[in-house]
């Protein structure tokens, strides 16, 4: 029986709970591309180390968990070209809403806020029409 299900699982409870510890412990919201943006911009100067640690953190607990893995599939390309634009065109929209997935998804909808709500409704439906775009009509991917 297949049990893939279970990591999506584990890796939301550990996205929420991350999101929720960072919220307790500064009093902000945990959103990657802001902490990103941040040390990118110079608008983080004055939180810069705490920014450096989350982003050892989100770079090392793979590598950590890694023995606990198993082979699978995950249908993605293996055209570099194509993973490198989809990168930086995510990275240009987080920057564009103001926000990302662990940002709006997570924080703003467990927070009830409207503009997370929307903004996920909005790039589910961005990402959605990408796939269809290019791996159904345009075969590129």
């Amino acid at each position: 029986m297949p049990v893939d299900w279970v990591w999506g699982l584990i890796g939301g409870l550990l996205i929420g709970t991350g999101g929720a510890v960072f919220l307790l412990a500064n009093g902000r919201i945990m959103g990657a591309s802001g902490i990103i943006g941040g040390l990118v911009d110079g608008s983080g100067r004055n939180s810069s180390a705490e920014r450096i640690v989350f982003l050892i953190g989100v770079f090392l607990l793979p590598i950590l968990i890694k023995p606990l893995y198993r082979p699978f599939e995950t249908h993605a390309t293996t055209n570099i070209a194509v993973l490198v634009a989809a990168g930086l065109l995510v990275g240009i929209g987080t920057r564009i809403a103001n926000g990302c997935t662990s940002g709006h998804g997570v924080c703003g909808i467990s927070r009830l806020s409207l503009r997370g709500m929307v903004a996920t409704v909005f790039y589910i439906m961005a990402g959605g029409l990408t796939v269809v775009l290019f791996r159904h009509i345009l075969g590129v991917i």
